[in-house]
């Protein structure tokens, strides 16, 4: 794939290249990296950039179907606030850091007490679907820890509808979703011209993006010493981190779970934030983190970041936006996002 240069959004601009690298041994415990982090700033939301053929295809889907508000707009990719603190970014992948074509290595959840209204308004729209609410009538299962489906957009990316149940597997996720305000349609515009036609009965109150992986110990380890949070939800072979406050990460074995582990992702995953610089300092000394880029970046004005991979791959990004006027509504949004309820 060539390189193009971006006159916008630095963070689009690299060209896909195989991460990893070894996990060292080291003498400092998780709990003590977890300490670690105590003092840095604020995860304030999370992110993920997903590659498209047709970008203004997959945005008509996100905005009017189900209902994602465009919170910035840059020509080749558009920014959308899925949940209160998650958003998804589209990318033309002539523009981006992976092709269309590479393995769709990722599912985002979308974590609501209404799934079985989804689920009906979804099947009614003729979306394409994965798995099924229920094995016959689409009513979800008697005494499951979750109950959801499992969509795919115009692309092919999926896309899980998913309630967590009260059951002891999630006691520790339960009293974070209770205290959220979830997001439902406004009747305002998801894009200019567009008012989505998902019903406003259907809300949302986080994400969770499942990645995939070959060794769910190491991977548990690194992002506990990355981003200093602790296992939420244990699934047996699927595990739940924290890391904005209703963003979460999921990490799947990649012989269990929708997808495999792949070595190409089409996906960058990326953390809204401010003090760059102090999460830049923190990643130097998080064993199995690589850098992409040697040093901070900025290009246009919009935004500041740096690039690196977890250990098995994943492009992870950290994202510092500028007071311009293209950011203007991203930046209301977060702040909203602080004050809360």
């Amino acid at each position: 794939m060539a390189k193009h240069k971006s006159k916008l959004f630095i963070p689009l601009i690299f060209i896909a290249a195989c991460g990893g690298g070894d996990y060292p041994g080291t003498e400092a415990s998780e709990s003590e990296m977890i300490e670690n982090t105590a003092a840095l700033p604020t995860i304030l939301a999370t992110n993920a950039f997903y590659y498209y053929e047709d970008v203004e295809r997959a945005w008509a889907f996100y905005t009017r179907t189900l209902g994602f508000a465009t919170v910035a707009d840059y020509g080749f990719a558009k920014i959308l606030r899925v949940g209160p603190t998650s958003y998804l970014t589209l990318v033309d992948e002539t523009r981006g850091m992976h092709s269309s074509s590479e393995p769709k290595s990722v599912t985002l959840a979308v974590v609501t007490d209404e799934v079985e209204g989804w689920w009906e308004y979804l099947s009614e729209a003729g979306v394409e679907m994965r798995s099924s609410l229920g094995p016959e009538d689409g009513s979800p299962a008697e005494g499951r820890p979750h109950d959801g489906f499992v969509a795919m957009d115009p692309e092919g990316y999926l896309l899980e509808f998913e309630r967590f149940n009260p059951h002891p597997e999630n006691e520790e996720l339960l009293p974070i979703l209770k205290g959220v305000e979830a997001i439902y349609p406004d009747g305002a515009e998801t894009a200019p011209g567009v008012i989505t036609t998902r019903p406003a009965t259907l809300g949302i109150q986080g994400t969770v993006l499942w990645l995939y992986y070959g060794d769910l110990e190491r991977i548990q380890a690194f992002y506990g010493a990355a981003l200093g949070v602790e296992l939420l939800v244990d699934q047996g072979w699927a595990k739940v981190f924290p890391a904005s406050p209703t963003g979460f990460l999921g990490f799947v074995d990649g012989d269990r779970g929708l997808h495999q582990a792949t070595e190409e992702k089409a996906v960058t995953v990326s953390f809204f934030t401010t003090g760059l610089e102090s999460w830049f300092e923190h990643m130097k000394g998080v064993p199995g983190f690589e850098f992409r880029t040697p040093e901070l970046s900025s290009e246009g004005d919009f935004v500041r970041t740096f690039v690196g991979y977890d250990p098995e791959g994943y492009f992870l990004e950290w994202d510092e936006f500028t007071e311009v006027e293209a950011n203007q509504l991203l930046l209301r949004s977060m702040m909203d996002q602080e004050r809360g309820p």
